[in-house]
């Protein structure tokens, strides 16, 4: 499935791509969100940024009296439940339960995708039905129990999410594998974290949402102090850019490791580096930010930022695992 990288400045913000719904194969565009369970399209918004689906042209359209709803980190939709045909190339789920959405919140109005596809597992999921790429599971339609990620850094073409498959053609070297701690999110441990082969002091065992959904990296404030006290002349910007920001000198010669598991995975500085805080300025923006005190202390959000140097495979055996290798990105 082909993905298209929506770029603003300096930011790759979300990768979304084609799903063909209903009896007439209707084209929408999905945002594909690791990090949460529901898939969502607008049918009958009038207030939507997009038409979204016109469900009354498709012959196996059914509503449900169940009414839905999902909150996420930004953004909330609401509408009712529905069930349609769901296809991406070849691989159709006939009876797909989905949000028939009819309010969207303005966090949404300038997206270039008409809804959102959830990967995570439907234990989370505000429907309380499968997922698709778990219906395409359970009915043996895939040639494995996987799905992987491949984004692409600043290039609006070339990303993927292959659905049942690995591309080996989008990494330059093997996967490591590191166990999810529940099937929930594609949530792994996060016991460290190293800034130019320093150990980063974590004050507590952290989990780490793998989020292809979220723009940046987000960690506990006190992981994010601990980060930026190891770069000289870091120092916090809530003021200027809003809570959790912090800058720090553009020069600076940084290797930024997060651990997963018993591994360590580098940032790649360019990704991190969000850009200069003005035209001119020797101080940039950091792409690592701190959570407020409305996230669970413990909870990471490794969001596109990290994925872009990291070739991601989401698989549903060996217990639920994710792997990482490295991308041709930084090739």
């Amino acid at each position: 499935m082909p993905l298209m990288d929506y770029i603003s400045g300096n930011l790759d913000i979300l990768y979304y791509g084609p799903i063909n719904m209903g009896s007439q194969n209707q084209r929408m565009t999905f945002d594909v969100d690791t990090g949460s369970a529901d898939l969502w399209v607008p049918v009958d918004c009038p207030d939507c940024p997009h038409p979204g689906y016109a469900a009354e042209r498709s012959s196996t359209y059914r509503e449900t009296s169940q009414e839905f709803s999902v909150q996420y980190g930004t953004g909330e939709v609401s509408g009712v439940l529905a069930q349609d045909r769901v296809a991406v190339g070849s691989l159709v789920v006939n009876d797909q339960y989905f949000g028939a959405v009819n309010q969207e919140s303005d966090d949404f109005e300038d997206s270039p995708n008409d809804g959102l596809i959830g990967m995570a597992f439907s234990t989370i999921a505000t429907s309380g039905q499968p997922t698709f790429f778990e219906n395409l599971l359970n009915s043996n339609k895939l040639a494995a129990p996987i799905f992987s990620i491949y984004l692409t850094r600043h290039r609006s073409s070339g990303s993927s999410l292959c659905l049942g498959c690995y591309d080996s053609s989008k990494a330059v070297g093997p996967v490591v594998w590191v166990p999810v701690t529940s099937m929930t999110y594609w949530a792994v441990s996060m016991p460290s974290a190293r800034v130019n082969g320093k150990a980063v002091n974590m004050a507590t065992s952290v989990t780490a949402a793998i989020d292809s959904g979220t723009t940046l990296i987000y960690v506990p404030q006190a992981v994010a102090s601990a980060i930026y006290r190891q770069i000289p002349g870091a120092r916090q910007a809530d003021t200027e850019y809003g809570e959790g920001f912090w800058t720090y000198p553009c020069n600076s010669k940084l290797n930024i490791q997060l651990g997963f598991g018993d591994n360590y995975f580098t940032l790649n500085p360019v990704d991190f580096n969000l850009g200069s805080t003005e035209y001119g300025s020797t101080t940039c923006v950091g792409g690592i930010l701190g959570m407020g005190a409305s996230f669970p202390s413990d909870l990471a959000i490794i969001g596109d930022e990290f994925l872009k140097s990291w070739y991601s495979v989401f698989d549903y055996s060996h217990g639920a695992r994710v792997g990482f290798a490295p991308s041709i990105n930084n090739h």
